[in-house]
């Protein structure tokens, strides 16, 4: 795995948080970061599947152009 390293400003509070759940697991910090970054990313991120599956035949009876009447501008 490639990694970038990154810095980042941690309150009191959050990096001895930290510490004791990379203690507890017997991880790094920098394990633990990693770890909710990637949950954080996963759970913000879109997933357009269920979106593009609810539409998909919504308009059965749209009519397609035909390719030469399309304006090439």
């Amino acid at each position: 795995m490639s990694a970038t390293r990154t810095q980042i400003y941690l309150t009191d509070e959050l990096r001895a948080a930290i510490d004791r759940v990379a203690e507890a697991e017997g991880v790094t910090m920098a394990e633990v970061i990693r770890r909710a970054v990637s949950a954080y990313v996963d759970e913000v991120t879109p997933d357009s599947e269920p979106a593009l599956a609810a539409t998909f035949g919504a308009a059965p009876d749209a009519e397609m152009p035909d390719r030469d009447s399309w304006d090439r501008g």
